[in-house]
């Protein structure tokens, strides 16, 4: 077959109206036809490559959904970082940020799935591989071609569905594609993965060549993520967008709810978790070293929580992006300083993102429930302060003061966030009793010192920081660049919890494996902890209460991994959690008491239109058949 790249290139550039400036660059070695790209495994294997190099690039500090949301925020001298401005509610029509329909600022998706369907056309025709590894490598970009279009859905809602790339000689209202009703295009996403995992391997053969490769239990997982996505009240009854139709009046969205889709949706995470489990996927727990020997449990539970990301291809991480990696991105969320020295020294790291206040209250009292609910801690006194003492060492500096917002949290929220007299394990430090905090109030080795330069909130994500990671230079960072976590066994057990509580409601089925998430963080049960400490003791008994502990869990459990981005989307919990103002402490202030009031950094707004990102305006012009998102 002759088919040339270009008349392939072209009519991509026609079907999808997305900015090709890069197509050529990417395909395998500037190969002058297809036919050439495929005729030795060798080359059909780059472009097998270049399929998955369109993966969104989550490790990355200017992509992370986790800044386009409520968890991490910058001080006004990063405005240009994309994902940001999504938080700050710029986004617009003429140039969409983080625009995954025409690739600016991130990968084209829909050049993504135009690659696939080059590589499924044509990968029969290589002579040299055998039909195991043929039909294997299909499989993997059928999933790849299916997570583009379901990351696109994602993103604008009602997509085309592009599943094969249109000849040369297709019409115009050929190429003028229309926009697929939300439930057919999940139709199409599962079936497609389904069609995949029949001939994908259950584990990976070769590790030093092949992490990161589509896997079977990668399938059932990501499929399992879809179902529960399209269960959600996002897309099942939802009657916002019952108006929205295509230019022949096709209706884009099924307003009538489906109990059938969280059935579904249910089935499919417990096949997920039965395949991972099969082959040894568990909840992972932090091993000890000869250098970690000593340490207690409550700081060996702080790195199990922190090693969950952090630790590369641990037992629980069933995908992760290998070209992904996250050195930079732990620069920018790291402290910049641990003593005097550092601070007088250090251009590395930066230390330039903060964790909100609101994330940092979500997180559980030490008796296993939110902090205004628990009886035994004073939620009204959150702001006092207070003197850590001797059996406080583990968690904060001994004999420091420091606010009480900080005393009797869970074990996740000392391992997930770094803030002023919070003890700081590991960093070239490994002996409990010669470690690291933080003094962050300015004038301090922490604090501020320029503008820009700091945690504008007063909180690190402590969670993303590798605890081996040092300074050996003042102008140097060393980090263990572990590749972004796409999928994890953790994500299904919290999946599963959700999805039971809708089909069976409260019972043995929804607490099963959320039990297992609070057992590795040191909780006890649901049930015991609200029936012993909460002021709402039968909240659990109730759907829509236990709806409200598994949204809570997930989002304490999965913080900063890019999820509650769409969580609360597909939640539709966004213009209750979204429309909220973004605070943190007063860090400019040097006293105690100014340091720790609450300032607001800025008022969040969430509306109906941010649910999906917009088209731009060229796209709509050039193809009448496509519509605009509402309130765009």
């Amino acid at each position: 077959m002759k088919t040339s790249i270009y008349k392939v290139f072209t009519v991509s550039c026609i079907i999808l109206f997305s900015s090709c400036d890069s197509f050529l660059d990417v395909v395998p070695d500037n190969v002058a036809t297809i036919d050439y790209a495929f005729r030795l495994r060798s080359a059909a294997e780059k472009y097998l490559f270049t399929c998955y190099s369109y993966l969104p690039d989550l490790g990355d500090k200017y992509k992370n959904m986790g800044y386009a949301a409520d968890e991490f925020w910058l001080s006004n001298d990063k405005v240009w970082w994309r994902s940001w401005t999504i938080a700050r509610g710029v986004q617009n029509t003429n140039n969409p940020h983080m625009d995954y329909w025409n690739g600016d600022g991130v990968t084209d998706l829909w050049e993504g799935i135009s690659q696939c369907n080059i590589f499924l056309d044509n990968m029969e025709s290589v002579p040299d591989m055998d039909q195991y590894e043929k039909k294997r490598w299909a499989a993997e970009v059928k999933f790849l071609k299916a997570y583009y279009h379901f990351y696109l859905l994602k993103c604008y809602g009602p997509i085309p569905i592009i599943d094969q790339n249109l000849p040369i000689s297709a019409s115009g209202d050929e190429v003028r594609v229309h926009r697929k009703p939300v439930d057919e295009v999940f139709e199409y996403v599962v079936n497609l993965i389904d069609e995949s995992s029949q001939d994908l391997p259950i584990e990976i053969q070769d590790e030093n060549t092949e992490y990161g490769r589509i896997t079977a239990p990668i399938a059932l997982g990501i499929k399992a993520k879809i179902l529960t996505y399209a269960a959600s009240p996002l897309f099942n009854g939802n009657t916002d967008y019952q108006g929205m139709v295509d230019s022949e009046g096709t209706a884009l969205f099924n307003t009538a709810y489906q109990p059938e889709k969280w059935e579904r949706a249910l089935e499919a995470i417990d096949s997920a978790i039965e395949l991972a489990h099969s082959v040894g996927y568990q909840l992972y727990e932090f091993e000890l070293t000869q250098q970690t020997r000593d340490i207690s449990d409550s700081t060996k539970l702080k790195l199990t929580h922190r090693g969950t990301i952090t630790e590369r291809w641990n037992p629980e991480i069933i995908w992760a992006h290998t070209n992904s990696t996250t050195q930079s991105f732990q620069e920018w969320v790291a402290p910049k300083a641990f003593n005097w020295q550092q601070q007088n020294q250090n251009s590395k790291p930066n230390g330039s993102t903060g964790v909100t206040m609101k994330i940092a209250e979500k997180y559980y009292s030490e008796n296993g429930v939110p902090i205004d609910e628990d009886v035994t801690w004073n939620y009204g006194d959150r702001f006092g302060i207070s003197t850590a003492l001797e059996e406080d060492e583990n968690y904060l500096k001994t004999g420091e003061r420091t606010v009480n917002f900080h005393f009797n949290r869970e074990p996740r929220f000392y391992a997930s966030l770094g803030f002023d007299r919070g003890i700081w394990y590991g960093q070239g430090k490994y002996d409990e009793d010669n470690v690291y905090w933080l003094e962050l109030k300015i004038g301090e080795y922490g604090g501020k010192t320029q503008t820009g330069w700091h945690a504008v909130t007063g909180y690190y994500a402590k969670k993303l920081i590798h605890f081996t990671n040092t300074n050996p230079t003042p102008k140097s960072y060393s980090a263990i660049a572990y590749p972004w976590v796409m999928l994890r066994l953790g994500d299904l057990y919290l999946l599963y919890a959700e999805a039971a509580n809708e089909v069976k409601g409260p019972g043995p089925e929804a607490f099963k494996y959320l039990d297992l998430i609070r057992k590795k963080a040191g909780l006890n049960s649901v049930l015991e902890s609200w029936e012993n400490f909460s002021k709402t003791p039968s909240k659990p008994n109730t759907k829509n209460g236990l709806r409200e502990i598994i949204q809570r869990e997930r989002t304490i459990d999965m913080a900063f991994e890019g999820q509650r981005f769409w969580d609360v989307r597909r939640w539709k919990t966004a213009p209750v959690e979204l429309n909220q103002p973004i605070t943190g402490w007063d860090v400019d202030q040097k006293s105690i008491q100014g340091f720790y009031r609450e300032r607001i950094l800025h008022e969040q707004t969430f509306g109906l239109k941010d649910y999906f990102w917009p088209l731009q305006e060229y796209d709509l012009i050039v193809n009448k058949n496509l519509i605009q998102n509402p309130g765009w």
